[in-house]
Parts: C-alpha cells; sequence; structure tokens
C-alpha cells in the first residue's frame, strides 16, 4: 500500500504540474490536492506546519519531503520509492 500524498498548491504552478508528474511516474494516482491560493487560511496553516511559504509543499505519509527540487533530489537518491511504498 503507498503512503498518502498531500500537495498544498495553486492554479498556475509549473512546479506543481512537475511534482504531480513526477509522483504519477511513481504509480501515485491520489493526490489530495489543497489550493492555497483559493483559502489564505490554508496558505497560513501550510507557512505554520512547512516554515515555507512556496508551492508545492509535498507531504508523503507524515513526512514533510519540502518542494520539488526537494521531491527530485529524493527521487534521484533512491529514498522516494521506500518513502512512498510506506518505509
Amino acid at each position: 500500500m503507498t503512503a498518502p500524498v498531500l500537495m498544498y498548491t495553486t492554479a498556475v504552478c509549473p512546479y506543481c504540474i512537475r511534482a504531480e508528474r513526477l509522483l504519477e511516474s511513481k504509480g501515485i494516482t491520489r493526490i489530495e490536492k489543497i489550493r492555497v491560493d483559493l483559502d489564505p487560511d490554508q496558505r497560513a496553516l501550510m507557512m505554520q506546519k512547512t516554515g515555507r511559504r512556496t508551492v508545492p509543499q509535498i507531504y508523503v505519509g507524515d513526512t514533510h519531503v519540502g518542494g520539488f527540487d526537494d521531491l527530485y533530489a529524493l527521487d534521484q537518491a533512491g529514498r522516494l520509492d521506500p518513502l512512498l511504498n510506506g518505509g
């Protein structure tokens, strides 16, 4: 079973789209998306939880991965698949 994926996002975010494509290439078909451009309270919550103001902010299970560059680096290091698989 794969770990749940949560992504804080906006409507026009190229890095959000790249992150989604990378996750889809890993077989992740369900990503819970929170649109911070539509809900200022969610943006404030995201900033409080992550200490960051940029999107995407990605969680795999309870682990805050960070943004697209962090997700990509995790994949390149061979550590994304185990995380997605709940390890």
